[in-house]
């Protein structure tokens, strides 16, 4: 039987999944207090345009060439910027005003925007003077919520709106009020949240194309496209300010008293962190001056979020090596692992921010702080013995994966454990209590949606402040917290293995000969192992290359090729595998080194100076390091092959990090997208990055193709 919360969440799909679909890059109209005109690139014919042109401009516009009716040299002026989408003009004088005008490449077309120039223009040293003056204010910030105080601040001085907000998206695409500058008559949205459906998919990805998108008057009348064939009706218009906004996002805001709007992107390392959203009670413009301007703040903003960021996990992590350091002291040589977890219980709580903290070793417990019944701690033991292989096991709504929990959620709703492998496995828990939190939202985030879903789409009617009450919830486990679990397990391994062995040299001091004859002839076996695959893998890739010498089939001779690398790829993580202490995890960034200089090595010498990396220290997997190495050949082969046409050219290789997620970026300066690629390659290619639950975006690098792959690191 269905319950109420499963049949809200699911017309909450249903309006999301609608809201997705619907095409607001192509509305078919414009603001009105500006004016648009659409020409063919080719001759600069006039096709269509919309807005008062005939009253504002001139009255014969349509057919004219666009130099012509601009009164400027249109083509000089493209010509200056070749890979730029948008081209700033010189202003136009309009029947009785002044317009800013902008030029925007659309395929075959030319739109140009005209909108009303300011009478009293901020001169470039004002402008700049006031940038600075921001972006120094925004330096001095010690942490997140100061940063976001002072950009509130920033960027209301410069805009002038009643009300202003720093607006952040979080993990699960709703978004929360971190920092608001207002006038006092003003409502105030700090800390609340807003749900996912409040800006949808394809409204995200233009934001992060377009950094500013104003709406002066939200009472507007949409100004239709207009041309002689009616051939404009499908014209996108993703990077035009005065684009017509969706009645559904028109209705919102008027709901929430707002006249008119602005929203300016932050944008960090090609993600859509958050929004600056400004709000007025009344009409109000924002001129092409002061957009720019704030589009230079926001990235202004972008880089010092990332700088403070990075701050507070240096910071975290210092802190962590710090504590793991004292609790690695208590180990000693001569204590005991019973004597070590009943001394060493509350720092081991104090080292990960835990309530409590258990380890079970055989049927002994040990136990430190607030946990569950000794009955409860071994229950979850042997129900997480077999997800702590290999890697630490974490949850922070703990009922939510072991319903036994539920009964003392309480006292614990987060968990991290993981487990050290040895003859009588030790399994380490921390524990965290709930939680409990009052989440505030901007109106009802369930609220009721239409059953039907071919039933027009109606934005939220209240904003009116709504509370929610999250309980069965911790504070959630950081990938930093995760790291120092999984290292302590790797020293307590050690320490274990080293007093066994020193065991075992006091109480069978004449076996001490045979053991270490076994031992060396263990690692002569793996490393004997170890080379032969080695060899044969070497021994495959020499065949490829020589049978692609030899075949006189240039085609084959580069599928030969291709084929090579990829074995390549598998061979340098084997040797880097059996050449590391640890075999069961990676340096991505070494790895991805080494394998940039073996592929260069068996492609023409003048590649060695084309190719650029710039490697964030990453731990993964082997496994995955093996499949993000084919990847990476993959784009390697296919940018030599499709953007250069296997002539050297400059190609950038990045590997960083963002949350919990690797990015890995492959960009060239080719000849870009050309036609579908459904090879061999393009399927492999498409198989890994499945493997791997990620993502592969594609866009332009103005000039040639830029691929990122997008997936967890965990």
């Amino acid at each position: 039987m269905t319950t109420d919360h499963e049949a809200e969440t699911a017309a909450l799909q249903r309006e999301l999944d609608a809201c997705a679909r619907e095409p607001i890059h192509i509305p078919g109209s414009i603001q009105p207090h500006g004016l648009l005109l659409v020409a063919n690139v080719a001759n600069l014919t006039t096709i269509g345009g919309a807005g008062d042109l005939d009253g504002r401009l001139q009255p014969a516009w349509l057919g004219r060439n666009l130099g012509d009716l601009l009164s400027q040299d249109v083509l000089a002026r493209l010509a200056t910027l070749p890979e730029s989408v948008s081209v700033t003009l010189d202003q136009v004088r309009g029947t009785a005003e002044l317009f800013d005008a902008v030029a925007h490449r659309v395929e075959a077309r030319l739109i140009v925007e005209l909108e009303p120039a300011p009478s009293h223009p901020l001169s470039a040293t004002q402008m700049l003077s006031s940038l600075e003056l921001a972006n120094r204010t925004l330096e001095r910030a010690g942490n997140l919520c100061e940063l976001c105080k002072r950009a509130a601040t920033a960027f209301r001085r410069l805009t002038g709106f009643d009300r202003v907000m720093v607006y952040q998206f979080l993990d699960d695409d709703a978004g929360v009020v971190l920092a608001e500058d207002r006038d006092p008559a003003s409502l105030s949205f700090l800390n609340h949240h807003f749900p996912a459906s409040d800006v949808p998919k394809q409204a995200r990805a233009l934001y992060v194309r377009n950094r500013v998108r104003v709406i002066p008057d939200v009472s507007y009348i949409p100004a239709p496209l207009r041309s002689a064939s009616g051939e404009l009706a499908d014209l996108d218009m993703s990077d035009v300010a005065l684009r017509s906004v969706s009645p559904v996002h028109i209705q919102y805001l008027k709901n929430m008293a707002v006249a008119a709007s602005a929203s300016v992107s932050i944008v960090r390392d090609g993600v859509l962190w958050g929004l600056v959203a400004c709000h007025n009670e009344s009409p109000k413009r924002l001129s092409y001056d002061i957009r720019l301007a704030c589009e230079a703040l926001a990235g202004g903003l972008a880089r010092q979020i990332r700088t403070v960021s990075e701050a507070e996990i240096h910071r975290e992590r210092i802190r962590l090596r710090s504590l793991e350091d004292t609790v690695a002291a208590k180990l000693g040589t001569d204590a005991s692992f019973e004597g070590f977890f009943d001394g060493a219980g509350r720092q081991l709580c104090e080292m990960l921010e835990a309530d409590g903290f258990a380890a079970m070793q055989g049927k002994d417990l040990y136990t430190a702080g607030r946990c569950p019944d000794d009955a409860d701690v071994r229950d979850l033991a042997d129900w997480v013995r077999d997800k702590t292989i290999g890697r630490p096991f974490n949850t922070h709504e703990l009922s939510a994966r072991f319903p036994a929990a539920a009964a003392y959620q309480n006292r614990t709703s987060g968990l991290l454990a993981t487990a050290v492998s040895t003859e009588h496995p030790t399994i380490l828990l921390w524990f965290r209590a709930e939680r409990i939190e009052i989440v505030n939202w901007a109106g009802n985030p369930h609220k009721s949606t239409p059953a039907d879903p071919n039933t027009p789409l109606t934005p939220r009617a209240s904003f009116e402040a709504w509370s929610d009450t999250v309980r069965g919830r911790s504070q959630p486990w950081t990938l930093l917290e995760i790291e120092s679990a999984r290292r302590l397990m790797r020293i307590l391994f050690e320490t274990r293995q080293n007093r066994r062995i020193r065991d075992l040299n006091r109480e069978l001091t004449a076996t001490v000969a045979d053991n270490e004859r076994l031992l060396l002839q263990k690692d002569y076996l793996l490393k004997e192992v170890s080379h032969r695959t080695l060899n044969s893998l070497q021994l495959v890739s020499t065949f490829l290359s020589i049978q692609a010498d030899a075949i006189g089939d240039r085609t084959l001779s580069a599928h030969l090729n291709e084929a090579q690398r990829r074995v390549m790829a598998v061979a340098l993580v084997h040797r880097r595998l059996y050449s590391d202490e640890r075999i069961e995890m990676v340096d991505l960034s070494r790895y991805l080194d080494d394998l940039c200089a073996e592929i260069c090595e068996s492609m023409d010498s003048a590649w060695r100076e084309q190719i650029s990396l710039l490697l964030a220290p990453i731990i993964v997997s082997a496994d995955k390091a093996v499949k993000i190495g084919l990847i990476l050949t993959e784009l390697v082969i296919n940018a030599n092959k499709y953007a250069y046409g296997g002539a050297p050219g400059p190609i950038a290789i990045v590997l960083e990090q963002h949350r919990n997620r690797f990015r890995l970026i492959v960009a060239d300066s080719g000849v870009g997208r050309a036609g579908s690629r459904e090879g061999f390659g393009s399927r492999m290619l498409g198989a890994m990055v499945n493997s791997l639950a990620g993502e592969l975006e594609e866009s332009s690098n103005d000039p040639g193709l830029r691929l990122i792959v997008t997936a967890p690191i965990e």
